[in-house]
């Protein structure tokens, strides 16, 4: 048995926790001490910690005592915690998805002797450990990871919950996407190239550009065409699209009555209503994912797809299984010393390593998380 810190105890957080405790002494951190009450009343094996994490001895004094960190603080935290925790020289699978790339860090790791993981979620995440998977296996010329979470009942005007906050949902309807088409990156605003996608279960979704290939444009530079693709119902991307352009989206303060208002900060107060998901509300998360080579001499296509469901006996949201399970499954990884190299990595590095990709799988599978594979010989 591990002693084992997560920080964080969000939606996803404590999901991590309450799964790590299973086999493991766990300790959950936040700064809130009502989420920690309320964790601790219906987890009342998991050790709680009321702690802020930008407050950087505190945070070193904390961890100290933990075999490993999972650190799941919110995104524009996440960089300078990760280099925090990687300075205390402790061993960290991380479910920020910081802005920065934190692969710049690998460096600070390798002088410290730790293993750091980062973007450990269902995607970025779990497309990229299949895509790991297959690239120490054929030469890949396509990859499409299509994905998204949403609502089981829709309401006008935006059919849309947010599991995480607004203000984070909204980057990425207004950061640049940048993907890789015929060996060169392109640029383009996000929302572009909408397309009608089907689906079994769920029928038709739209899919559109957005900034989600993160560490793959780093490391995997030799695929000449990779892009990602946020998934929601059709009609979403028009109401989105109205709200961006008449400047709801600003973050430049404006003068009402005298007092100065961010557009961005107004607008993600409001929708935090529209979009919260409500207590026990049913929600699904769905993904795609296209890898498309040459294998053995063959055009090969594998096609993986997810869906989940929100657990109506645990009441975990689907969201935070699927995000939560492969950070978990990673976290066992390292424990178990099935990857041990020192440095920081992303999921296609622990993908192309020996048999994790597999174990990942199984860990997942055993947990109700499944991904179907279909694989297809072109030509």
């Amino acid at each position: 048995m591990s002693n084992i810190i997560v920080l964080g105890a969000g939606m996803v957080g404590s999901v991590m926790a309450r799964d790590l405790s299973e086999k493991h002494d766990v300790t959950i951190a936040d700064i809130n001490k009502v989420t920690l009450s309320t964790i601790k009343k219906r987890q009342p094996q998991l050790n709680t910690l009321e702690l802020d994490s930008t407050d950087l001895d505190a945070l070193k004094s904390a961890i100290e005592p933990f075999d490993l960190v999972v650190c799941g603080v919110p995104g524009h935290l996440g960089f300078q915690t990760l280099k925090n925790i990687i300075e205390a020289g402790k061993n960290v699978v991380d479910i920020s998805f910081a802005p920065e790339n934190c692969l710049e860090l690998d460096y600070l790791a390798k002088k410290n002797n730790v293993t750091a993981v980062i973007d450990c979620g269902v995607a970025p995440g779990m497309d990229n450990l299949l895509l790991g998977f297959h690239k120490t296996r054929m030469d890949i010329e396509y990859f499409e990871c299509l994905v998204g979470g949403l609502p089981k009942a829709r309401k006008r005007p935006f059919e849309y919950k947010a599991p995480f906050s607004p203000i984070d949902v909204i980057e990425e309807y207004t950061r640049p996407a940048r993907f890789i088409s015929h060996g060169r990156m392109v640029t383009r605003e996000a929302l572009s190239d909408r397309e009608l996608v089907e689906f079994d279960k769920i029928g038709t979704l739209e899919a559109f550009n957005t900034d989600g290939l993160r560490s793959l444009m780093f490391t995997m530079k030799d695929i000449p065409n990779m892009k990602e693709k946020t998934l929601r119902y059709p009609g979403h991307v028009e109401s989105i699209r109205t709200l961006r352009a008449s400047g709801f989206f600003d973050e430049e303060p404006i003068q009402i009555n005298g007092m100065e208002i961010s557009p961005l900060e107004f607008t993600s107060k409001v929708l935090i209503n529209e979009w919260k998901l409500k207590a026990k509300e049913e929600e699904f998360t769905i993904m795609r994912v296209t890898i498309r080579g040459q294998e053995n001499g063959k055009e090969k296509e594998y096609i993986y797809e997810l869906y989940d469901e929100y657990d109506k006996v645990k009441h975990e949201t689907s969201m935070a299984r699927t995000t939560g399970f492969t950070a978990t499954a990673i976290a066992q990884l390292l424990l178990k010393g099935k990857f041990d190299k020192d440095g920081v990595f992303a999921p296609e590095h622990i993908g192309g390593h020996a048999d994790c990709c597999k174990t990942v799988i199984d860990y997942l599978e055993e947990r109700r998380v499944r991904y179907r594979l279909d694989d297809n010989t072109l030509s």
